[in-house]
């Protein structure tokens, strides 16, 4: 193996098959000492927060992979923390797409003028640049047209897929009488072109909520596999 990118949370390995291997860790992004799935910074570990995350987005993927909805997921070893996948290309320095159904976080510090905390949102789709340097601007579909990013259709698939696919998370929740917030999605090509989820989908990614109470992420893995 071949050690690719080293991240926050995963680090990215090139396999002699040319598939890649994603080795997830106990990090967690936050902010002021606190879990943020949108933050910058990693300042936190929770011990099985690796293997808790795959466990995750095995099962997600494979909800997605039943519905027809196209990812870069090949398969997981839990043990192992490690989660094999196809190649695929990022949008420019890469992109987060979050799908939003209540305004909290930076939407909420954004638009509060406007915005009241936990007001209901209709799958809201926003897109950001992965940048640290610039705390990860949004961006419009024209912005990103013009700067040669992605297309005004491949926008239009972004965002279609983002939707699905949080519908699917949102539902699958809900099975377990938990309300989801906002989630945040990356997405590549893969090298026939084709759009898919890469990256993951654990309670990292998003915010829920069961009877007006924040889920810790380990304990979101808890409750979503539990029997």
């Amino acid at each position: 193996m071949k050690l690719i990118y080293t991240g926050k949370t995963k680090n990215v390995y090139g396999l002699e098959d040319g598939n890649y291997l994603l080795q997830f860790k106990d990090d967690v992004t936050e902010e002021n000492g606190v879990f943020d799935p949108g933050a910058n910074t990693v300042g936190l570990t929770m011990e099985g927060a690796g293997r808790a995350g795959l466990r995750l987005t095995k099962f997600f993927f494979e909800k997605l992979a039943e519905a027809g909805i196209p990812t870069h997921y090949i398969d997981a070893d839990i043990e192992k923390a490690t989660m094999t996948v196809k190649p695929a290309t990022v949008f420019g320095q890469g992109l987060e797409v979050i799908c939003r159904y209540r305004a909290v976080g930076s939407f909420l510090r954004r638009y509060g003028m406007y915005a009241e905390e936990g007001q209901p949102l209709d799958a809201f789709v926003e897109v950001t640049i992965k940048d640290d340097d610039r705390q990860d601007p949004p961006i419009s579909e024209d912005a990103l047209d013009m700067l040669g990013i992605l297309t005004l259709s491949e926008y239009k698939e972004l965002k279609e897929l983002t939707q699905k696919i949080a519908a699917v998370v949102k539902a699958e929740l809900a099975k377990k009488e938990i309300e989801l917030y906002d989630i945040k999605f990356e997405f590549g090509r893969l090298a026939d072109k084709q759009i898919v989820l890469i990256d993951e989908i654990s309670g990292g990614n998003m915010r829920a909520y069961k009877n007006g109470e924040y889920i810790e992420p380990l304990k979101l893995e808890q409750l979503m596999l539990e029997d």
